[in-house]
């Protein structure tokens, strides 16, 4: 890779770049080089920067199906408002870094993620009295990227624009 296609794919794919440096480094420590560095190391630290990137924009997807859940499920009024601004601040969080690499894993990725959600759920809604509504939600995910990642509200008889 070109120092000039490698400092463009820094700009344009933080985690891609980050996997593919780390992957030349590893390749380079392999060739033996009389340098001072602790290549191997180095490249690990470059590839888990892409993966807490990686895990950080999974997770704030993850917080947003839950809240999603929550707004079409919950028959609870409040805290609405506080959910609503969470999900907007994750969702602002995660489009800022997110690069095609990036969509395509959280793409892949949503099935699992909501399992998680919908398995953990209850757990979590127990503390509210509110266990049971995990009953209610879907074997499969029930939204699609665009709309964790968009400007996409649950229906939800609970909510309106009023509570918004």
């Amino acid at each position: 890779m070109s120092t000039r296609s490698a400092a463009q794919l820094y700009e344009d794919d933080f985690y891609a770049w980050t996997q593919t440096q780390a992957k030349e480094l590893r390749r380079f420590a392999r060739s033996r080089p009389n340098v001072a560095l602790d290549l191997a190391h180095i490249a690990e630290e470059i590839a888990d920067l892409g993966r807490n990137q990686r895990d950080a924009l999974r997770s704030w997807a993850a917080n947003i199906i839950e809240h999603h859940l929550i707004l079409e499920h919950s028959p609870a009024r409040e805290p609405r408002a506080g959910g609503i601004a969470e999900i907007a601040t994750w969702r602002r969080n995660i489009n800022r870094p997110l690069s095609g690499a990036l969509r395509r894993d959280l793409g892949r990725q949503l099935p699992g993620l909501y399992e998680d959600v919908r398995v953990d759920m209850p757990k979590n809604l127990a503390a509210y009295r509110e266990a049971e509504i995990g009953d209610r939600f879907p074997e499969r995910c029930p939204y699609t990227l665009d709309q964790v990642l968009g400007d996409f509200w649950p229906p939800s008889g609970n909510y309106g624009a009023a509570s918004r």
